[in-house]
């Protein structure tokens, strides 16, 4: 692209942080306007950095959606809340989301302390603002705008979409000048095995119930293009107990049977073209340990 026509251009991360359930993946993927990270509505859905890539004119947001920051006890969960800094401490902006239905509690008190002992640029995005009334959300504003943390503070609601358009008016106007770091086409740089391991994932968490789905994890072991167009994924379902795996299995195989229809409808819609999925379920009590797996989902064994 001639140097004269990148002179207008903008591109900047954008870290999505917050506590679990604050709506993150619902509104990056809003902002993108397409789907790059599962939705459940369930806490700790998103356990990896996953990012988001998209146009407003001539600047380039790279939203890197973030695991919730909570506080952490065993290895994996530990290495999540790292990975969340992590995408924080990477980008030019950081965008704090917050569930406007609860107060500001200790948990958010700590992830603002945070963000200004960094100096960091940031945001904060009061989020679900359609089933919340004006005098609250005024009130959480305010509370907000007293700690001088946050350059904006923006009320959406990602489910509907509104409000959004300020957030893009803001990136456009403030992101840094320089040239895009993805193909304008591009809506993310997940690898394919990883996304369709996700998407298995998310049809879990939305099938099972209490804690089954956090003791699950998908791998795709393969990954086939077949002269036809087509692709043969074959996912192995890690789960921790042999209790679960017969619940994962579901009576007679129909539980997994959903999953699987369900995951591979949806693949197919993302990937536009056939897809032939496989799943198999495999009981490993210390797959949270697994450093391999750490590796696949970009986690830090060590955190």
């Amino acid at each position: 692209m001639p140097a004269d026509q990148e002179q207008n251009h903008r591109c900047g991360f954008v870290a999505v942080i917050g506590a679990p359930n604050a709506g993150k993946s619902t509104l990056v993927n809003a902002l993108v306007g397409t789907k790059v990270s599962i939705v459940t509505p369930k806490e700790q859905t998103t356990r990896t950095i996953v990012r988001g890539i998209v146009m407003y004119g001539d600047t380039q947001a790279i939203f890197v959606d973030t695991p919730g920051i909570f506080h952490p006890k065993q290895r994996f969960e530990r290495a999540m809340v790292a990975a969340a800094w992590a995408g924080a401490a990477d980008a030019e902006l950081v965008m704090l989301v917050i569930d406007s239905t609860k107060a500001v509690d200790s948990e958010i008190e700590k992830i603002i302390g945070q963000i200004k002992s960094a100096k960091r640029a940031a945001v904060a995005v009061l989020n679900k603002t359609d089933i919340v009334n004006k005098p609250k959300l005024l009130d959480l504003a305010a509370k907000l705008h007293s700690r001088a943390a946050f350059a904006e503070i923006f009320m959406v609601s990602a489910k509907s979409g509104d409000g959004l358009d300020a957030i893009k008016s803001y990136l456009i106007r403030t992101l840094t000048p320089g040239p895009w770091m993805f193909p304008p086409d591009d809506v993310s740089d997940m690898p394919g095995r990883l996304l369709a391991a996700e998407v298995t994932r998310e049809k879990l968490f939305l099938n099972l119930h209490q804690e089954v789905p956090y003791g699950c994890a998908v791998v795709s072991e393969n990954w086939e293009e077949r002269k036809d167009g087509s692709i043969k994924i074959d996912q192995t379902i890690l789960v921790a107990r042999d209790g679960h795996k017969a619940i994962v299995l579901g009576e007679k195989g129909k539980r997994i049977k959903a999953v699987g229809e369900q995951a591979r409808r949806e693949l197919k819609s993302l990937l536009e073209r056939d897809v032939h999925l496989f799943l198999h379920v495999k009981v490993d009590e210390n797959w949270r340990n697994d450093r391999g797996l750490f590796s696949t989902w970009g986690l830090d064994f060590n955190a």
